[in-house]
């Protein structure tokens, strides 16, 4: 089976107002206010937990990489308890999914978000039925740009690691691809889009109803 596998935040869903709001409540327990914004610092959040509280703690003058780790546990309990209270999933994206899976790809998730979160948050958006395999940055002793949980994703797809498509937002996804010598799909619609053209990927995707035909010709020159 050939496989589109797709990475989670920033790509398939916009979930940067719940993580600044995590992150938020950690400065808060610091004894400060709200130090990040959406407007600002959506990128940010994509980048994960301890970039929010590395960045927030540099603008506070307080940068200390014993407190990003004292408070990191506290911002995945916070996420937890709000997952999806701003989070929207990407228009389109569930319909390629969809058409994705007609033509016969097994469609899968790998990502950078511990795996419980990404369950909890792809269950309470009514989407984790639609993926074959998830897995996250602790499903394994090695996270992205591994290549290694893109390969673990395909397998449990039934899939061949050699004919697979990782569609993803950052440099964390075009090492990843590049490291598996597969191709990669770039998201311009994110925080990070004007950034994506310069990663020099396989493709860019502006909207997700060009995907399936954007994969059945990157997947065919790979093989």
């Amino acid at each position: 089976m050939r496989t589109v596998v797709f990475d989670l935040d920033g790509t398939l869903a916009d979930t940067s107002g719940d993580l600044l709001a995590a992150a938020n409540a950690c400065f808060r327990a610091m004894g400060e206010g709200d130090v990040l914004e959406v407007e600002t610092d959506a990128g940010t959040a994509l980048r994960g937990g301890k970039a929010m509280l590395t960045l927030g703690l540099t603008r506070l003058g307080r940068l200390d990489q014993a407190l990003v780790e004292k408070y990191y546990p506290m911002l995945l309990e916070a996420y937890s308890g709000a997952i999806d209270h701003h989070t929207v999933i990407y228009p389109g994206a569930m319909d390629a999914v969809e058409r994705l899976a007609q033509l016969g790809y097994g469609v899968g998730i790998c990502t950078n978000k511990p795996e419980a979160l990404a369950e909890k948050l792809m269950t309470s958006l009514g989407v984790r039925n639609a993926f074959g395999a998830l897995v996250g940055a602790d499903t394994l002793p090695v996270r992205k740009p591994d290549p290694e949980p893109l390969f673990e994703t395909a397998r449990r797809l039934g899939g061949d690691p050699a004919k697979t498509v990782l569609i993803g937002d950052s440099v964390t996804d075009r090492d990843t691809a590049r490291s598996a010598k597969v191709p990669s799909v770039l998201v311009t619609f994110g925080p990070s889009g004007e950034d994506m053209a310069a990663l020099e990927p396989e493709a860019l995707l502006k909207d997700y109803a060009d995907l399936p035909a954007l994969v059945q010709d990157l997947i065919g020159r790979n093989s």
